[in-house]
């Protein structure tokens, strides 16, 4: 399975890059600006014949290294030990006395301080999910990132979801693909089809469930509790638009539910008024077996599963890290969503490339890196991200990953594809005729 993707995948060194360091070695500047402050008494604007009064400052900076006059080629910036950032960058910019939010600034140092081969105008491409509302019950918690909050992420959309242990994500199911991946602890997933077979696995920390649209599903956590990623081919798709089997209960006559479970009314005398959406559980059976309820159908066959062992596949090792790789090809039931499992470690970089068949959907797992996006046909634009950020990127538009901080990057890499492809500019310019490439 490796070798399909070898020379698709590239992760190089990238020597330049060097952890920060200490403080004291930063270089400072102070730099003294005059302002003009003037008004009536009676707050009614300007009149040329209103005496001036000027005050004047000075402001004590630090710049990061690679952020005097003297730097070249637009190295990254770091500003985590830096209490306030400034948009200076060479010769280029200037001191920013306030008003401004530093912890931004300091997250951001590549929109702060732009590269000088930034130029026009770029779609946003970054979103928190630090920033996204969190919807809290409680038995755990759920936060999504949507078109709603980052404009162009049309064809995606994630939710990262945490489940106390034992407890249940309700019976439901969606009007959108479901690929979900587990980041931390473990969970018990279940599933019928459309022709009643029945599915139940348990999966842990990297591991992967894929669910059709329309397939109703559950998820229990286990003893641990779980965090988990979710990812929806529709960038529209809202976690508080599922279709919940309490929701429907409620909403449905008693008369009409007697009716089609043939049981008395009194039986749904305490139906839940609203939701249960994340719920506490008890400890499942130990025995996965033990706890699957099969009908006539039987079972899902191990060639149609729900879930992946993702955890279980080897990684191919690349220069300057690694990739696990999985799309349609590796796991049947994944008909549309592809991904990869990248790690770069400090000073290497993913190479420029760009993906031909699908925007990129990316989450941010660990590390720190940057991003510089080139949409045809001058334009480009350098995102900062960390551990829990989303990034998006177009179809076709051209990029690289780099890692900028001390600790591996770990990241994934979602296409809304059936197989995961990207394009190396370095391994096309090798494979073009040498007089079509050759510098003039």
């Amino acid at each position: 399975m490796q070798s399909r993707y070898f020379l698709l995948f590239l992760i190089s060194t990238f020597s330049s890059a060097a952890p920060a360091p200490p403080l004291s070695e930063y270089a400072t500047r102070t730099i003294s600006t005059e302002g003009a402050l003037f008004a009536t008494s009676l707050l009614a604007g300007y009149s040329p014949s209103e005496a001036k009064s000027t005050e004047s400052a000075n402001i004590n900076i630090t710049l990061a290294p690679g952020q005097d006059s003297n730097s070249n080629g637009d190295p990254s910036l770091d500003f985590l030990q830096i209490p306030n950032p400034q948009p200076i960058r060479g010769t280029l910019g200037a001191s920013d006395p306030g008003p401004h939010n530093s912890a931004y600034d300091q997250q951001n140092p590549d929109a702060l301080a732009r590269p000088s081969t930034d130029e026009g105008s770029v779609q946003q491409s970054k979103w928190p999910m630090g920033l996204s509302s969190n919807r809290m019950t409680e038995a755990g918690w759920a936060r999504e990132q949507s078109v709603r909050v980052l404009p162009a992420a049309k064809e995606m959309a994630g939710v990262d979801m945490r489940l106390e242990p034992y407890a249940y994500r309700e019976l439901h199911w969606h009007s959108a693909n479901e690929w979900g991946i587990v980041l931390n602890g473990s969970v018990r997933i279940s599933a019928i089809d459309a022709q009643g077979r029945t599915f139940i696995d348990d999966v842990s920390e990297g591991d992967l469930w894929y669910f059709p649209s329309g397939l109703p599903h559950s998820i229990q956590a286990l003893e641990n509790g779980s965090e988990f990623l979710l990812v929806f081919d529709d960038g529209n798709f809202s976690e508080d638009e599922t279709f919940l089997i309490t929701e429907w209960f409620s909403h449905t006559p008693r008369e009409v539910l007697a009716k089609n479970f043939a049981v008395p009314m009194a039986a749904f005398d305490k139906i839940p008024k609203d939701q249960l959406y994340i719920f506490n559980g008890t400890p499942p059976v130990q025995s996965v077996s033990a706890n699957n309820v099969t009908g006539p159908s039987g079972s899902i066959p191990a060639a149609e599963t729900f879930s992946y062992h993702f955890s279980q596949q080897e990684p191919m090792e690349v220069p300057g890290g690694s990739v696990k790789i999985v799309d349609s090809g590796t796991f049947s039931a994944s008909k549309n969503i592809a991904a990869a499992l990248v790690t770069i470690k400090p000073g290497a970089m993913r190479e420029l490339h760009w993906h031909p068949n699908s925007d990129e959907w990316n989450f941010f797992i660990a590390g720190r890196a940057r991003i510089t996006v080139f949409d045809a046909p001058n334009s480009a634009r350098t995102f900062d991200y960390t551990a829990g950020d989303v990034g998006y990127i177009l179809v076709d538009q051209g990029h690289y990953i780099e890692n900028i901080g001390d600790e591996d990057v770990v990241l994934l890499e979602m296409l809304k594809a059936p197989q995961f492809e990207d394009v190396s500019l370095g391994q096309w310019m090798a494979l073009t005729p040498p007089q079509v490439v050759q510098v003039r």
